[in-house]
């Protein structure tokens, strides 16, 4: 049983935008913390972006912080990835999880969740130069 669905990846120019949806099943998403991580070809999982259960708080990798929001509809069971100013060194395939054992979000968690956990099977995400 898979229990989230990554959408919405695909080609875009430097510079441009894209929006990341994960749907998960009720179990996962209710009353838990989600977030997003990425992996580019022959490189580590990286830690991305996280968000507290009912959207109160959110965590940013440094890599991130200022051109990706990270957002949630709990009414729908999915969580987003708004991108923009898109660059190159961000493609990677996007996949999302959640922390099942928290309803806020623990940057320690998640950071160690990237290297070490299970993820969905991501969506590719390709930024040309």
């Amino acid at each position: 049983q898979v229990a989230s669905v990554e959408s919405g990846g695909g080609l875009v120019q430097a510079g441009g935008s894209l929006k990341l949806s994960c749907r998960a099943d009720e179990y996962t998403f209710n009353n838990h913390a989600m977030g997003w991580s990425r992996q580019a070809p022959g490189k580590e999982r990286e830690f991305v972006a996280a968000i507290s259960w009912r959207g109160g708080n959110t965590y940013y990798a440094d890599s991130v912080k200022g051109r990706f929001t990270i957002s949630r509809d709990d009414a729908k069971n999915t969580v987003y990835l708004q991108m923009s100013g898109l660059k190159p060194d961000d493609t990677a395939v996007y996949s999302c999880a959640a922390d099942t054992s928290r309803a806020v979000v623990s940057s320690t968690w998640w950071e160690s969740y990237a290297q070490l956990g299970s993820w969905g099977q991501g969506t590719q995400v390709t930024v040309s130069s």
